[in-house]
C-alpha cells in the first residue's frame, strides 16, 4: 500500500475524534513490537558501511512517518548511516511519484546521472524512473518485498553482494 504515512492513514480514515491518541496507541505499539516483527540484517548494514567507505552517498526515501522510521533506524542499529532521510512527512506526493528521491538528490547534492535508487517495489522503480535516475530492483529479505517487478528496473539484485559487486565494479571503471 502506498500513500499516506501511518499517520496520515490514522488521521484520513478514523472516524473517531480521538485520532491523536490513536496516533500515540499506534506508536506505542509501533516500539514494543518492532523488535518482535523486526530483524535486523548486518549485510545490509556493513552494505552501507563499504557505501561510505567508497564515499557513495546514502539517502533513504520511505513513506513511513519520521517517528516510525527514527524508531526503526534506532532498533535496526541503522541510525545515524543515510545522509539524507526523507519520509512520508517530507513530501506531497508520495511514491511512485518522484518528489521523494529528487529532494534527496538535491539535499544530497548529486545529479540524477549519477545515481541509482534502489527499492522492493514496483512503487520504488517507478519513483526512480520518473526522477531519471538508474533503478536497482531487489529482494534480498524473506518478507514484505516485491518478488516480481511489473515495471523493470535498470537492474536486479537478489543478494546484497550482487550489489556490491556491481558498485565495486563500477567504482573500479572510474580510476
Amino acid at each position: 500500500m502506498f500513500g499516506p504515512s501511518e499517520t496520515g492513514i490514522i488521521r484520513e480514515n478514523l472516524l473517531n475524534d480521538k485520532k491523536e491518541e490513536a496516533i500515540e496507541l499506534y506508536y506505542e505499539e509501533y516500539l514494543e513490537n518492532h523488535n518482535r516483527l523486526v530483524e535486523s540484517n548486518n549485510e545490509i548494514i556493513e552494505m552501507i558501511r563499504f557505501l561510505k567507505e567508497k564515499r557513495i552517498k546514502v539517502g533513504i526515501v520511505t513513506g513511513k512517518a519520521r517517528r516510525s522510521l527514527d524508531i526503526s533506524l534506532k532498533a535496526l542499529q541503522m541510525d545515524g548511516l543515510f545522509e539524507a532521510i526523507i519520509t512520508g512527512d517530507d513530501v506531497v506526493h508520495p511514491k511512485p511519484h518522484p518528489e521523494g528521491v529528487l529532494k534527496a538528490l538535491s539535499f544530497l547534492e548529486v545529479e540524477s546521472d549519477k545515481s541509482i535508487f534502489v527499492g522492493d517495489s514496483d512503487a520504488d522503480i517507478e519513483a526512480g524512473l520518473h526522477a531519471n535516475v538508474l533503478t536497482a530492483g531487489v529482494n534480498w529479505l524473506s518478507n514484505g518485498q516485491t518478488v516480481e517487478f511489473s515495471i523493470s528496473p535498470d537492474y536486479m539484485f537478489g543478494h546484497v553482494n550482487d550489489l556490491i559487486t556491481y558498485i565495486e565494479k563500477g567504482v573500479q571503471s572510474e580510476l
